[in-house]
């Protein structure tokens, strides 16, 4: 059973959704996002860091309630907060994510436009175990995403989010059928 964070739009999450992998519940750090709009309202939780003493409390808060609802792997799609060993120690080596960039190179918020502005000439999409640092854990599959000379930081995210919409539903796959 799989749970997903988001914090976004959910255009990963609906990826997921489409391949017909078993979400049985949606998580986010921000009540209006819109990707909890994709699923039904009794599969989702909201779990703002202000309504929390502090990013620990949260982080098991939110922790415990994938728990509850039978969550064996958690996706990460568009989440955009680091998680703490309060939740990861509750999911250990279960917990992926999907980057805009060919990690260990460009982790972080701001991947495609510190690609763009390093004139590097490939990009891509990595799906990577999640760990306590940022975008660091283990790879997991990754597929290169040429930078065309007049890529903007929105063209070249687009061309890379078709590859994550791809990329990250099977490896998701994969992970479930062991």
């Amino acid at each position: 059973m799989i749970g997903v964070l988001v914090s976004g739009r959910g255009t990963n999450l609906q990826a997921l959704l489409d391949a017909g992998l078993p979400i049985v519940a949606v998580a986010s750090n921000r009540r209006d996002a819109p990707a909890l709009r994709r699923v039904p309202e009794e599969a989702t939780a909201v779990f703002e860091l202000a309504d929390y003493t502090d990013r620990n409390a949260r982080d098991a808060a939110m922790a415990a309630w994938l728990k509850s609802r039978g969550v064996e792997l958690v996706v990460l799609a568009g989440y955009m907060h680091v998680l703490t060993a309060a939740f990861l120690d509750r999911f250990p080596e279960a917990v992926v994510n999907v980057h805009p960039s060919l990690l260990p190179d460009f982790p972080g918020m701001h991947a495609v436009e510190e690609q763009l502005a390093a004139g590097i000439s490939e990009s891509g999409a990595t799906v990577h175990i999640v760990d306590e640092g940022v975008d660091s854990g283990h790879v997991l599959a990754q597929e290169r995403v040429p930078v065309l000379p007049n890529d903007t930081p929105s063209t070249l995210h687009e061309r890379i989010q078709d590859v994550e919409h791809r990329l990250l539903p099977k490896v998701v796959a994969e992970l479930c059928a062991r």
